[in-house]
């Protein structure tokens, strides 16, 4: 019995606490909406739709990209497109409803005792956010432009300080690998990485947070210009976003 706990308890308090997270998002979403042309049930399944998407996108090892000139430990993954279609159409906590979907899914396969999925998790909605937000109140391009680069760059901010001071001491004291080896690692990708605390966070966690988020822009104006008439409650009026 003790073992089970020491080696599932962890993600069971994350699942339960990931169940709280999704209750609270639902309950502020239905306290801000507006009643007027809107169905629960289609919410939610549209919601949920987008969950799965951003699910496959963030499990499925086919559809994440390792460059090599990053450390073998950072790899593209793209599931924010859905999540912020979804917020784009919906509002905010919607999309993070969807975040919250993908990481519960995500959590009973963890590799890092749920401390990647979380991280990953507060980083997406630092970066989600934001640019929902701006695009709520100010809904044309100008918005959207502006929107994407405040959460850029409090995304890619909260991404360095958290790999310096939380995410790279866990992973090697998780994994039993000296920060020299992880140093040597980094190194193997990018020389010019003199250690694993700012130079690492300069040289790789900004370069790579930087080069997600600028595809992940681009893909998810694509996608959205394409499909937001049919995401509305509302009848289509045929007037496409404002520039």
């Amino acid at each position: 019995m003790g073992n089970w706990i020491n080696e599932y308890g962890a993600n069971v308090v994350a699942i339960i606490l990931g169940l709280v997270l999704v209750v609270i998002t639902f309950h502020l979403f239905f306290a801000q909406r507006g009643k007027e042309d809107f169905n629960v049930v289609r919410f939610m399944a549209r919601v949920a739709i987008f969950g799965a998407m951003a699910t496959i996108l963030y499990v499925v090892e086919i559809f994440t990209i390792k460059l090599p000139f990053f450390p073998s430990w950072l790899s593209l993954h793209f599931d924010e497109v859905p999540a912020f279609i979804c917020g784009f159409a919906y509002g905010p906590w919607a999309g993070v409803a969807v975040l919250l979907i993908k990481t519960l899914i995500k959590l009973p396969f963890t590799s890092t005792a749920t401390v990647g999925e979380w991280s990953d998790l507060v980083m997406s909605t630092l970066y989600l956010l934001p640019v929902c937000f701006i695009y709520k109140f100010k809904r044309n391009l100008k918005g959207v432009g502006i929107g994407f680069a405040v959460g850029t760059a409090i995304q890619i901010l909260a991404a360095m300080v958290l790999n310096v001071y939380a995410l790279i001491p866990f992973y090697s004291m998780f994994y039993g690998i000296p920060l020299p080896g992880l140093l040597a690692v980094a190194r193997l990708a990018n020389p010019a990485i003199t250690d694993v605390g700012w130079s690492y966070a300069f040289f790789a966690v900004l370069p790579f947070n930087a080069l997600k988020d600028a595809i992940v822009i681009v893909l998810t104006f694509l996608v959205y210009r394409s499909i937001h008439v049919f995401l509305r409650f509302q009848k289509p009026t045929g007037k496409p976003m404002k520039k």
